[in-house]
């Protein structure tokens, strides 16, 4: 061999073997930690299960009330397309102008000054409305108009006869002006 060769050669060597004392002295002074496995849940690790069942006991209470406010939202809906039909609004406009009517000759028959009603009484739609005209200790008369309903509330309204004469002549015969 050439004597540049053996220059090459130990060149190589040294740095070989520089390359592996580095190795070795880093190699021996690492300091390594075992490897350990560990659930990231916490059904399986224990670590934070009290706030993870929760969390999943307000996600379940979350969906499970969307569902039925959505359930409850379709049925108002269906409800009020049923109420705002042709059909349901002309049963309305027919109930209402009978109870209109019936109000209307009722008011007629007690304030009547021909022949007025001295007492009566009625059931509607369960409720039982009494009237009776009664006269006050100073004379003056008053109808007494009792509403019993289903559930046994009882309300009393006095009506005074006579008061006020709206749009009527007045009992001296003039032309109320």
């Amino acid at each position: 061999m050439k004597k540049g060769n053996w220059k090459n050669l130990n060149v190589k060597l040294t740095s070989s073997i520089l390359l592996i004392l580095v190795i070795v002295f880093y190699a021996g002074s690492a300091n390594a930690t075992p490897i350990t496995h560990k659930f990231k849940n916490p059904s399986f690790s224990g670590i934070g299960t009290g706030a993870h069942y929760l969390t999943i006991e307000n996600q379940e209470h979350t969906r499970k009330k969307s569902i039925e406010d959505a359930l409850e939202a379709a049925r108002r809906q269906a409800e009020r397309e049923e109420d705002n039909s042709t059909l349901s609004k002309f049963i309305r406009n027919l109930e209402s102008r009978i109870y209109s009517q019936m109000a209307k000759q009722l008011v007629e028959s007690m304030f009547s000054n021909d022949s007025s009603v001295r007492f009566g009484s009625f059931v509607l739609e369960g409720s039982t409305v009494t009237y009776e005209v009664l006269t006050n200790e100073d004379g003056t008369e008053f109808i007494k108009m009792t509403i019993i309903t289903e559930d046994g509330t009882t309300t009393v309204i006095e009506i005074p006869i006579g008061a006020g004469n709206f749009g009527q002549d007045s009992d001296d015969g003039g032309d109320g002006g």
